[in-house]
């Protein structure tokens, strides 16, 4: 789910189609879009640390079960 995000953000064009508010001059049509390069990014790092995660938790669950 984290990861869809980013193309629901970018496929709903009306959200950001505007001039204002402008950001050091530039407009918010562009802006808006940059500041989505960085977030897919950091959530995909969030959702793999947590895969991560689970699978050590299921690892050390299966070598506590050997022992």
């Amino acid at each position: 789910m984290l990861l869809l995000a980013p193309f629901v953000a970018m496929l709903w064009v009306s959200s950001y189609s505007k001039i204002t508010p402008e950001l050091g001059g530039v407009p918010f049509f562009y802006w808006y879009q940059l500041l989505w390069v960085p977030i897919p990014s950091a959530f995909t790092f969030i959702a793999y640390r947590l895969l991560r995660r689970e699978e050590q938790q299921r690892r050390a669950l299966k070598e506590g079960q050997r022992r």
